[in-house]
This record gives C-alpha cells, sequence and structure tokens, in this order.
C-alpha cells in the first residue's frame, strides 16, 4: 500500500551548498522529489524555467497569492518566491518524499500547517568558506557577497527552529547524512505500519 510520503524542508544561506547536495540526494533516490518554487527574480544563466524555478511576474504572483495558491510564499532581495500547495499535495499522494527548499519565514509558515514537516538547516563550515562559495559562483559583486554575508549570518540564527542540522565540510560525506535522514524518516513506525501491514498481520497471528 503507498502512503503519502513525507513532507521535508531545507535550508541554508545563501552558498551553502543546499542546492548541490538535494540535486546529488535526488540522484540517489528516485523516491525524492523537489517542489519547484514560483518566483520574481530575474532567471540566471543556465537556468530553465519548470526546473529551477516557475519565473513569473510580480502581476502573476500577487494573484496567485490571492487565489490561496500558495503554502508558504516570502520576500528575499526583493524577489518573491512562493510554493505551490497542489504540486506538494499531488506528490505525496503518489508516495514520493518532497523537499521545500525554502528560508526559515517559510519553515514557520509550513509548520504552522503541517506540524509534522521535518526541517534539515545546512551550514558552513566556516564563514570563510561561506564567503569564498559565494565568490567562486562568479556572480555577484563584492558588495553584494558582503550583504549576503551579513543576510546569512542573521539565516542561520534561526538554526534551532529545525529537527536536523547538518554541516557541510566534505560533500560526500554531508551527502550521506543527509540521505541517512530520508531513509530514517522511512523506518517510523506510522509509516510501517499502513506499508507492512499484512506482514505484520502474519507475524502476529
Amino acid at each position: 500500500m503507498t502512503t503519502p510520503g513525507d513532507l521535508y524542508i531545507i535550508a541554508a544561506p545563501s552558498g551553502a551548498g543546499k542546492t548541490s547536495l538535494v540535486a546529488a540526494l535526488m540522484e540517489k533516490d528516485d523516491k525524492i522529489k523537489v517542489s519547484i518554487s514560483h518566483t520574481t527574480r530575474a532567471m540566471r544563466q543556465g537556468e530553465v524555467d519548470g526546473e529551477n524555478y516557475f519565473f513569473v511576474d510580480k502581476s502573476v504572483f500577487t494573484e496567485m497569492i490571492a487565489q490561496d495558491a500558495f503554502l508558504e510564499y516570502a520576500e528575499v532581495f526583493g524577489n518573491y518566491y512562493g510554493t505551490s500547495a497542489q504540486t506538494v499535495h499531488d506528490m505525496r499522494q503518489a508516495g514520493f518524499d518532497v523537499i521545500l527548499e525554502i528560508d526559515w519565514q517559510g519553515a514557520r509558515q509550513i509548520k504552522n500547517i503541517f506540524p509534522d514537516a521535518i526541517g534539515v538547516f545546512i551550514l558552513p563550515p566556516c564563514l570563510e568558506t561561506l564567503a569564498n562559495r559565494l565568490r567562486k559562483r562568479g556572480q555577484d559583486s563584492e558588495v553584494t557577497i558582503a550583504e549576503r554575508m551579513r543576510e546569512a549570518v542573521s539565516e542561520m540564527s534561526h538554526y534551532d527552529e529545525f529537527e536536523y542540522i547538518l554541516i557541510n565540510k566534505d560533500f560526500d560525506i554531508a551527502l550521506e547524512e543527509l540521505w541517512a535522514i530520508f531513509c530514517a524518516g522511512r523506518q517510523r513506525l506510522q509509516r510501517q505500519v499502513i506499508e507492512n501491514a499484512e506482514l505484520l498481520k502474519e507475524l502476529l497471528g
């Protein structure tokens, strides 16, 4: 019997490696999907509409808010980001564990709706490493990087609102640790009772 998948919130300051870790996780496990957010920010080089984000203008985003189409939405660096309620529902009902890549503000909104959502906060090993990762992207000026570093410190102060903390010092180790969280979640009592109802009945006579 297919049980609804769990809902995971993965948050991190910009440059901590969240996007790369989530992409690698999905390659390892085909029962995990990422909810693709809507955003009003401009598309970056190499991004694809419908894969990285659904890129919409502000008027469309505002209309979706009016229609209660989002589980959560937030403004970050002057741009809006939102999570489609219908998309998340459909994927979970199909048995997929669903990842929301959102910030701590969005996480609070989701927790109000889904108290059982599992939060994972990814941290860099140090601030110097975080700044270097931002520079290696080659997308931002030093002024913008400084702004992102200030924002990162503010974001990281909310680490204690999540169930799990993951330090991305070594990518391969961090990936295995992240996957372990998902694997353990599938073994929880409430999921196993449903998925293995017949076996439990047989074993217990």
